[in-house]
């Protein structure tokens, strides 16, 4: 794939991240206007055309999760009208994560209908990492990649911290220390 038919989007979330994905490749970040409106509706304005591209969206769910998710939302939405080829959504953190189960009754499965807001908003592909628990993969329609964390943060350990086989790492919950 000639990297010329790839835009690369970021949301407000991690602007930084998403220029050093585009470094990377080589390529510039492509345009787009997100902003709120006075009664906090978000606006995304694509500003260049994506027809028959192949879309990469970077956007976190942290921070301001909801309103994270709606750009992310929005954004995919956009370029989906817009006739893009393929479009992925880059999802670091996948917001909802730790609702992958129904744990007490008439509790929803967040993680589901995250899963089908961005496949009806028109994501063909989510790119995430470290998902609480790999089920989440199985709530989708659409390929899912869950990358892990776990070689590249070895690896700043070793180069890192002296003394590292001295070191203790602590996990947040049963889940975090059983990955």
């Amino acid at each position: 794939m000639a990297t010329n038919s790839i835009k690369i989007f970021a949301g407000n979330s991690h602007v930084e991240l998403a220029k050093l994905v585009a470094r990377r490749l080589g390529i510039e970040m492509s345009k787009a206007v997100v902003l709120k409106y006075s009664n906090q509706e978000t606006s995304v304005t694509i500003g260049e055309s994506v027809r028959d591209e192949d879309v990469y969206i970077i956007q976190s769910g942290c921070g301001e999760i909801n309103d994270n998710l709606m750009e992310l939302l929005i954004m995919i939405n956009a370029c989906k009208t817009a006739s893009a080829r393929r479009i992925t959504a880059i999802i670091p953190c996948f917001p909802y994560a730790r609702q992958d189960k129904k744990d007490k009754s008439r509790a929803p499965i967040t993680a589901k209908l995250i899963a089908n807001m961005l496949t009806v908003a028109g994501a063909n592909h989510v790119i995430t990492m470290d998902l609480h628990a790999s089920q989440i993969q199985g709530f989708f329609n659409v390929p899912v990649d869950n990358l892990y964390a776990e070689p590249s943060t070895l690896k700043y350990i070793v180069e890192n911290i002296p003394d590292y086989k001295n070191a203790v790492i602590v996990s947040p919950d049963a889940g975090g220390a059983k990955r």
